[in-house]
């Protein structure tokens, strides 16, 4: 039997995607194999918060212990490292949201898409933040509806719970849109937009992106979509695309400011699967939770070989810069300003006052509960930054994870 690496310096316990991500490569996985960015993102996983980064030294001035933190590797993709980074983002929209209902929508590509997905990355998302953003905007603009400006934040997922790929756009709505002149247009209560039309116009507006990026020799076609290369079985492909409904969900309405900052939280900085999640590494297979949205929300667990989890993981890694997280309408960052102050006018609703900026150590207390400047040894004395390492006669050192 193989089980995670020991705990690491600190006290830590349980599984985490690094120790997966070495087993993995002890039992035959290859960096070598894989692009650049994936190979970029899994040393970054096993590096992070490991002494390969390096490490911010601290010492007590009550009783002289040292304390090693070392430092996180930043990645995207890390399940270590999105914490703070949600927590920054969302302070950051605080002051961008309005007292008004906000509208959870979901706009999925059918599965038949996704091992062209897999072969064309980066057109393909880029297609579908342009179709979902395009259709939001029609409807909002309708006067039939709104006969405004909206506003949105779009965040893509890849993945499922059983880190399957599940192409879908989390898009986070106002209930209303800024119209002319300077007029606040509300959503009718607990309704945005039918969504059966917003299907339609979604699944209308991608599949003729996918005649344009073909036409523009925009497309590739490896392993089992190569027969997609010819154009009689690329138009029968569309014609399969065009004959299901396509998947846009809508939830509840956020009543407010609040529970919009609490919805962007669950969604924004997701990464394919958390720490929490892993069980445990067990005769080369993966054991971990996951939620069964059709069955009454149950969780439940299930085992992958290294190699299969490995695989699916990896198809979740976004090509360099791709920004998955954007912004339009009154929200997008050239008009935000300008729009905001409207829509506030139109309101009747002062601008927030300004906000100083939050500290690391503030954020990690009100979020974590953790006082990174208290010594966990004494718990009274305070923490001084520390130029080198103690001697091996100089007082104990305690490692923090």
């Amino acid at each position: 039997m193989h089980r995670s690496q020991p705990p690491a310096p600190g006290g830590r316990q349980g599984v985490e995607l690094a120790d997966v991500v070495r087993q993995w490569l002890d039992h035959g996985g290859y960096l070598t194999g894989l692009v650049p960015v994936q190979q970029q993102a899994l040393q970054a996983i096993q590096a992070c918060r490991t002494a390969v980064l390096g490490a911010a030294i601290r010492v007590c001035g009550q009783c002289g212990s040292v304390q090693v933190r070392y430092h996180s590797c930043r990645n995207r993709h890390c399940p270590k490292c999105q914490t703070l980074a949600k927590e920054r983002w969302l302070a950051a929209r605080m002051d961008e949201l309005l007292p008004i209902p906000y509208f959870h929508l979901v706009f999925t590509l059918p599965h038949g898409l996704n091992p062209l997905v897999q072969g064309n990355l980066r057109p393909l998302y880029t297609l579908l933040f342009h179709s979902v953003a395009a259709t939001l905007r029609e409807f909002g603009h309708n006067p039939r509806w709104l006969g405004g400006e909206l506003g949105f934040t779009l965040v893509l997922h890849t993945w499922d719970q059983t880190l399957s790929q599940h192409v879908h756009l989390h898009a986070i709505v106002t209930g209303g849109a800024l119209a002319q002149p300077g007029r606040w247009q509300a959503a009718r209560p607990g309704f945005l937009f039918p969504i059966r039309a917003l299907s339609r116009v979604f699944r209308g507006k991608f599949i003729a992106g996918l005649k344009q990026l073909r036409n523009q020799g925009g497309l590739r076609y490896a392993g089992q979509q190569a027969p997609l290369a010819d154009q009689g079985a690329f138009n029968h492909f569309l014609e399969a695309l065009y004959r299901h409904d396509w998947v846009v969900y809508a939830k509840p309405a956020c009543a407010g400011p609040a529970q919009v900052l609490e919805y962007l939280g669950r969604y924004t900085h997701r990464v394919a699967i958390a720490n929490h999640r892993l069980i445990a590494i067990e005769d080369g297979h993966v054991r971990f939770t996951w939620r069964d949205r059709a069955h009454g929300n149950k969780l439940k667990t299930t085992s992958l070989t290294l190699a299969e989890f490995m695989r699916r993981f990896l198809l979740h890694i976004l090509p360099p810069g791709l920004m998955r997280i954007r912004h339009y309408g009154m929200l997008a960052n050239r008009h935000k300003r300008r729009l905001l102050q409207q829509c506030r006018l139109a309101l009747q609703q002062p601008a927030p006052a300004p906000r100083e900026p939050e500290s690391v150590a503030a954020m990690l207390w009100r979020v974590l509960q953790i006082d990174i400047t208290r010594c966990p040894v004494c718990r009274t004395g305070e923490l001084h930054p520390f130029p080198r390492l103690p001697n091996s006669t100089g007082p104990p050192v305690t490692h923090v994870a």
